[in-house]
């Protein structure tokens, strides 16, 4: 295959703009599935997290032909915690295809990914999807995009994009707006059309010493680690001799690689002895046991190493512990502070933008992530995988610059019903964040623009969700350091916590549900120091909620017997992170997630609060 004959595009937009389900309709038509294939809706969400929650997670790579091109499209996550995929995916491509929602129009994220693509001089090609929405308005979002690049300092190149008009949900593009509520073009033909004229083909050198970079880590309990990447010059073959530097100043280490393939469709496809891959092609290489992201593969007798990719730092750590509940080991497979130790040093090997550090506790790791979700799917993929531990209040990593602290700062965005403006802008006023902008659309809802400390944001979007009856949309994204903006007030509860151990009572339920809002239901395993509810008031009570009724000979008819109780909140993980504070920890097992008091025993407690005073 010669370079003119591929091209590699990535998929960028935010979140819900319709990345996947495009994706999917570009593998339909390009003839990738047989006639009578059965195929999963938005077939590129692989894994179980990102099929039940509707986002991409990972970016993953596929490949489709059109009028004898091999196209390699990467799909691309939307929320800003996994910018770090973005980032890699956006080093292995020559052009990117950016999706622009028609009612939503450019967004905090869009902005983002667009800032990275432009900075890397890709030439973007704008799709103003789900223009068969109602409320669409093509133009006003082309002018927006437009206005967004020329602020991201695009060249004249760049701000000349072509615009393809397109439902991707529907499979049809079209390269001129049509009349509201109609198709206007048959299928996706015109977006394809559109990528082999403007994205160019790689220009690289197919005699010149091999160049590789590994932009992203697959593993295979077959071939062990997986390096995928794009052949920048030069040519590979399986198998070959290569050496392997980690940038300009690393040391070459010798390997052989084993084994080639490359994409095509959703599959894989072994490189066949004589064949060989040419600049241009994304491929998988097997059989270098200790590969790493960012590492380049050369040639032996010429090396010739690229720099070491950049990712952004985390602004986010959690302390991850060994659990220590009386419930310990009930339900999970792996408990000890090694075995957790070890499943956090084999995410390290593909999640670039997590840092994992030893503390002076026994069994305690720090853990540092890109935002609260990345860690949150963290732990909750290994919770399914049946690892039991426990995890702290999240804290944002402060930074030292001129002896002065430095707190990040995260651009918000909220898109909300007029109505419900003023309760947003109270909350966000008490969690210091400053107004930059505020946009009506004319049709009842408002956009507002903040700059927020991102410790202003842990736990805000529960309250969000409450403060707009669920109709409001918040998308936020890291912005930079700045001073230290001072204390935020936080949670206004107190919390209910359990005097001893045993089982939920019905009984005591009744006596407890005047006093707040539960988090167990009767026949729950409870034990001293756990949580069991919110307090209506602002200081923490200890209560009996294993109290059993004390049954005599004596009986009365009244309503007495007839026992109310309000229904518990459900915990979800992100839920409780966000909830606890400082001197609290989520308990998370492959069953249950519950919240503690750090200090299970009171006497314990108020020690520790004298010794803080």
């Amino acid at each position: 295959m010669s370079n003119q004959q591929i091209r590699n595009i990535a998929i960028i937009a935010h979140v819900d703009h319709g990345k996947t389900t495009l994706v999917d309709m570009l593998l339909r038509q390009s003839g990738t599935f047989r006639e009578n294939e059965k195929i999963a809706e938005r077939v590129m969400d692989s894994n179980d997290l990102e099929k039940e929650r509707g986002i991409t997670i990972l970016a993953k790579n596929c490949a489709v032909s059109w009028k004898g091109t091999h196209i390699n499209i990467v799909d691309t996550p939307g929320h800003a915690d996994f910018g770090g995929e973005v980032e890699r995916a956006l080093s292995m491509v020559d052009g990117v295809v950016l999706l622009i929602d028609a009612v939503e129009g450019p967004m905090p994220q869009t902005r983002f990914v667009t800032k990275k693509a432009l900075a890397l001089g890709l030439k973007p090609i704008v799709v103003v999807n789900k223009v068969d929405r109602p409320g669409s308005r093509p133009d006003y979002v082309i002018n927006a995009a437009f206005d967004l690049f020329d602020k991201l300092g695009a060249n004249d190149d760049q701000l000349d994009f072509p615009v393809v008009y397109a439902s991707g949900l529907n499979g049809w593009a079209s390269m001129t707006e049509g009349a509201p509520g109609e198709q206007w073009g048959a299928d996706l033909a015109p977006l394809f059309d559109t990528v082999l004229a403007h994205v160019p083909a790689h220009e690289g050198d197919p005699d010149a010493p091999l160049q590789l970079q590994i932009s992203s880590m697959d593993y295979s309990s077959y071939l062990g680690r997986i390096g995928v990447g794009r052949i920048n010059q030069g040519t590979l073959k399986s198998p070959q001799d290569v050496v392997m530097m980690a940038g300009p100043d690393g040391v070459p280490q010798k390997c052989r690689i084993n084994n080639v393939m490359t994409f095509e469709g959703l599959e894989r496809r072994q490189l066949q002895p004589g064949d060989v891959a040419s600049p241009g092609h994304i491929v998988l290489i097997s059989g270098i046991e200790d590969i790493g992201l960012g590492v380049t593969i050369t040639d032996p007798l010429d090396p010739q190493p690229l720099p070491m990719l950049k990712v952004d730092e985390p602004t986010l750590t959690m302390n991850f512990q060994v659990n220590s509940s009386p419930l310990a080991g009930r339900e999970g497979k792996f408990v000890t502070s090694r075995q957790v130790r070890d499943r956090l040093d084999r995410e390290l090997q593909s999640n670039m933008a997590l840092r994992v550090k030893d503390t002076d506790e026994e069994g305690v790791f720090e853990v540092s992530g890109r935002g609260e979700l990345h860690l949150t799917i963290l732990l909750e993929n290994m919770r399914r995988e049946g690892y039991e531990l426990a995890v702290g209040k999240p804290r944002v990593v402060f930074k030292e610059v001129d002896g002065e602290r430095h707190e990040p700062i995260e651009l918000l965005t909220v898109d909300i019903e007029e109505g419900h403006q003023g309760g947003v802008m109270q909350a966000l006023g008490e969690r210091k964040g400053d107004l930059v902008n505020m946009e009506p659309d004319g049709r009842g809802r408002v956009r507002l623009e903040y700059r927020i400390p991102a410790r202003g944001l842990i736990g805000f979007q529960n309250e969000f969700l409450n403060l707009t009856r669920g109709t409001g949309l918040a998308a936020n994204i890291f912005d930079g350091y700045e001073p230290y903006k001072g204390e935020i007030a936080s949670r206004k509860n107190g919390v209910l916590i359990s005097m001893d151990d045993g089982e939920i009572v019905t009984y005591a339920l009744g006596k407890l549900d005047d006093r707040g809002r539960m988090f167990v239901k009767a026949g729950d395993p409870v034990y001293e120091g756990m949580i069991v509810g919110i307090h209506s008031r602002d200081n923490d009570l200890v209560v009996n909620a294993v109290r059993m009724k004390q049954l005599t000979n004596f009986r009365v008819s009244g309503k007495e017997d007839a026992i109310k109780i309000t229904p518990p909140i459900q915990l979800t993980l992100e839920y409780a992170v966000e909830f606890i504070e400082d001197d609290e920890l989520v308990e998370i097992t492959p069953k249950s997630i519950r919240l503690r008091k750090r200090y299970l025993k009171e006497h314990e407690r108020k020690k520790a609060l004298r010794e803080a005073a």
